[in-house]
């Protein structure tokens, strides 16, 4: 008697130890052939399934999940766990039976191929570098010039870093004369944003953030004081994008009136401070800066800087703004001093700027408020 038939067996790559890999369940060849070439094309291997059952063991695990409308369904008569990160990848634009499906397994996005392909392109490149999505970015704009926006930039970044955060501080000022002044750095080597113009696609966090500077213990991607080079919104986006899946925090300091380059940096930043001087005519010069960047970043908050001889609170100058308050900045005898010798922005613990990061992080990152 000849003994019973194996269970078919579904192909699968084998799952190495390490770090987990993005995970990729469809029955579907043409759409595994696409996908799989663009995992090639950031240079990581996923761990692939043909049956949503079978992918059991990884569903949680996997820190991206990408699932073939074909075997939508049986995910979910599998009682496959919701997820975060989890992509429907369609194969019609034309089923609208591809959005009750995306719903019925919880997916975060629909996307279909080719369309798709920078985007997804980009989220693998998350999981290549070991990082997740999106780190937390804040921008800081000022509400007029002289507002103190990059002296903030700067201590709220040195601040993050000395929290344990691997954080980088970026400039988006082109004519700003370069934050890495402001840090002591303008004579430390490293590339520049003009060594920069030719960036496309994905460029290599890792490569690229050992090539940045490294001014206290954070992460300096700063203009140089020569002819203000052109770097097109694809380059700004691709180098931005790359140091974001690389540090944990990103604090980018904007101009007042930003080109195209300097809004894609914006764009990639989920909360914005606007920081205005308790002044009558900074605040009327605010309303307009708010009105230019809200249609680009929804989180604008304003930090109200001292001294206030108009007699207006901060919550009542932020109010007129039509922004809510993240914290008010007390004068700090001295700064201009202490960055002119090398000493970084919130060096002094005791002083107002240095207590209003502490602030701020405490609350953005609660998780590293002991420490």
């Amino acid at each position: 008697m000849s003994p019973p038939p194996s269970p078919p067996s579904f192909p699968r790559t084998p799952r190495p130890p390490g770090p987990p890999r993005p995970l990729l369940v469809t029955a579907d060849a043409h759409m595994l052939d696409a996908l799989l070439r663009l995992c090639a094309a950031t240079g990581i291997e996923p761990e692939v399934y043909v049956e949503a059952g079978a992918a059991r063991a990884a569903w949680t695990a996997s820190p991206l999940v990408i699932v073939g409308d074909d075997v939508a369904d049986d995910a979910v008569r599998c009682g496959l766990p919701r997820r975060d990160d989890l992509v429907l990848l369609g194969s019609d634009l034309d089923d609208a039976e591809v959005w009750r499906r995306a719903v019925a397994v919880g997916a975060d996005h629909v996307v279909f191929l080719p369309d798709a392909e920078t985007w997804l392109i980009d989220r693998l490149a998350d999981v290549a570098d070991g990082a997740s999505a999106t780190a937390l970015s804040v921008a800081v704009i000022g509400g007029r010039g002289g507002a103190g926006a990059s002296t903030l930039a700067g201590a709220l970044a040195v601040g993050a870093a000395r929290r344990g955060r691997n954080t980088a501080l970026v400039d988006a000022d082109r004519f700003g004369g370069g934050i890495d002044i402001l840090l002591g750095g303008e004579t430390e080597t490293g590339l520049r944003w003009p060594d920069l113009t030719g960036a496309r696609g994905r460029v290599d966090g890792g490569a690229l953030s050992a090539a940045l500077p490294r001014l206290h213990g954070l992460t300096v991607l700063s203009w140089d004081r020569g002819s203000p080079a052109d770097v097109s919104q694809d380059a700004v986006r691709a180098i931005v994008g790359a140091i974001r899946r690389r540090h944990e925090v990103v604090v980018v300091d904007m101009p007042r009136r930003p080109d195209p380059a300097a809004e894609e940096a914006l764009a990639q930043c989920g909360t914005a401070l606007v920081v205005i001087p308790a002044e009558l005519r900074a605040i009327a010069a605010t309303a307009q800066i708010v009105a230019l960047f809200r249609p680009t970043v929804r989180d604008l908050r304003a930090v109200v800087r001292g001294p206030w001889p108009l007699g207006l609170t901060s919550t009542e100058i932020a109010a007129n703004v039509g922004l809510p308050l993240a914290g008010e900045l007390k004068p700090e005898p001295g700064l201009v001093d202490s960055t002119d010798r090398g000493k970084p922005p919130g060096d002094r613990p005791k002083g107002p700027l240095a207590r209003f990061c502490r602030a701020y992080w405490d609350e953005a990152t609660p998780e590293t408020a002991a420490a």
